[in-house]
């Protein structure tokens, strides 16, 4: 799935999803949760298995 895709799938623009992808959790943009939400869902990945790989507490 492209950057665009994503982008369209979600509504988080292109250049943030971009610097997520090329730059990481360690990155200077970070997501926001709901962004990590949109995207766990958009990819089908577990959202706990998401906001654990980018260093976010999983909701309780």
């Amino acid at each position: 799935m492209t950057a665009q895709a994503l982008a369209e799938r979600t509504g988080i623009r292109t250049p943030r999803i971009r610097a997520f992808v090329e730059d990481g959790a360690g990155g200077p943009v970070h997501p926001t949760e709901q962004e990590l939400a949109e995207l766990a869902e958009a990819l089908g990945l577990p959202l706990p298995e998401v906001l654990h790989a980018a260093q976010v507490p999983a909701p309780a």
